[in-house]
């Protein structure tokens, strides 16, 4: 599938200087890079960029045809200098920037999977190991301390809403659609797979009449006001003041406000007891450091008999340790305080505070169909987007974000979850 990819900006003008031995290091390490992963990068003039010549697997290196996909190096000076000063957030920033770009013909995303497929391989193991030296510690303010949880929440989902409806579908839901395996994904609806994702949940939770649920993060109210019409009574908290507006506007306009609340209010400071749990794609913002107070707190609003759903993008145990305390450009431009866990992570955690995991549905693929289907509405309706607050930078981060996340899914890099929990005592 391709997607339209935004024009690049202008180039600016170049400056002579001398590169430093960083630098000549990290152009050295992208000759490595050009000859493990069968991309072509391009110069900027046509040429490819050469392999080091004992790296193997590199086909030609004269710019001719080929099907592989194809990324053009737009300023290769300016983009060295970035991966040389930070390596980790340098690739995103550069793309923003304007230093490098997919050819025409080649989709973003497609040309970032042969790089995630090679994660933990593309460069020599030596240099890996020394990842500590170029790795930036999570800030203080992003480890998810109910002081900055807020505004954390704030810098991504208070953005605008008329900005997310712009590129999400119907149901205004913002985390993986649920498709269905026996049709052909063509022939889906997003909005009907986004409510399969919403009914499996409340299924796998136990939603039905006179049910008391609570849900921790409303996005903008889809599940609970499925929840309320299968007769279920919803609290629902957010840290999202604009989600929480558009939320309350939503469940009037459907006739449910006599069964759902939504209140602006952290996790933590959520009292009562209740039949069900239901948390989607929130426990990625919560931060590694306040898992105990999460699965604390999920632990302690359950009821005996009753069950916790989590949905729960999800990455390896291995990379999820080797990770974990590094600052990197998702936290850095689009999720500050974001963290990923694994699936054992989860678990330890869960039965520390008296919970197991009983059942657990995988569907990463899904996950990168809908990536796949946000990026293409947000380039498409783009130009009703660009305002003073959006300008072309904002657009490119976002294009990147969303083909970045889109590889990871598809190469089996992340995957995500809608786990049953339940209390042991």
């Amino acid at each position: 599938m391709s997607v339209e990819v935004l024009p690049s900006p202008p180039a600016p003008a170049r400056t002579t200087r001398r590169p430093s031995a960083r630098e000549r290091l990290t152009r050295q390490l992208l000759r490595v890079v050009a000859g493990r992963v069968p991309v072509d990068i391009l110069l900027p003039d046509d040429t490819l960029l050469p392999p080091l010549p004992r790296a193997r697997g590199r086909r030609d290196h004269t710019g001719g045809a080929t099907d592989r996909p194809r990324l053009r190096l737009i300023e290769p000076d300016a983009f060295v200098r970035r991966l040389a000063r930070d390596p980790k957030v340098g690739i995103g920033e550069g793309y923003t920037a304007g230093e490098w770009a997919a050819e025409p013909g080649t989709d973003l995303a497609a040309a970032l999977i042969p790089f995630a497929e090679r994660l933990t391989d593309v460069l020599p193991a030596w240099l890996l190991r020394l990842r500590r030296l170029v790795d930036r510690p999570i800030p203080e303010d992003q480890h998810g301390a109910l002081e900055h949880s807020q505004a954390n929440v704030a810098a991504h989902y208070d953005l605008s809403n008329d900005l997310f409806a712009a590129f999400l579908d119907d149901s205004l839901t913002y985390s993986s659609a649920l498709f269905d395996d026996s049709r052909p994904l063509a022939e889906q609806d997003l909005t009907d797979a986004q409510l399969r994702k919403v009914h499996a949940a409340l299924d796998l939770a136990g939603v039905g009449p006179g049910t008391d649920l609570v849900e921790i993060g409303t996005g903008w109210g889809t599940l609970a006001i499925e929840a309320a019409r299968r007769g279920a009574t919803v609290t629902s908290v957010t840290l999202s003041v604009e989600q929480a507006d558009l939320a309350r506007q939503r469940i009037d306009a459907a006739g449910l406000s006599g069964r759902v609340k939504v209140i602006v209010q952290d996790y933590r400071e959520v009292t009562g007891d209740y039949d069900a749990v239901v948390s989607i794609e929130m426990i990625e913002a919560v931060g590694e450091r306040f898992w105990p107070d999460y699965f604390g707190t999920l632990s302690r609003l359950v009821r005996p008999g009753g069950a916790v759903v989590l949905q729960s993008i999800l990455m390896s145990h291995e990379r999820y340790l080797a990770t974990r305390h590094s600052y990197g450009w998702i936290q850095k431009h689009i999720f500050p305080g974001g963290l990923v866990p694994s699936l054992p992570a989860i678990e330890q955690h869960a039965e520390v505070a008296g919970l197991r995991v009983a059942r657990q549905h995988a569907f990463g693929t899904d996950y990168a169909e809908t990536l796949h289907r946000w990026r293409a509405r947000f380039l498409a309706a783009w130009p009703t987007i660009r305002s003073d607050l959006f300008g072309d930078e904002f657009a490119r981060t976002w294009e990147f974000y969303l083909a970045y996340c889109e590889a990871g899914f598809r190469t089996g890099y992340l995957d995500v979850a809608q786990l049953r929990l339940e209390p042991t005592g």
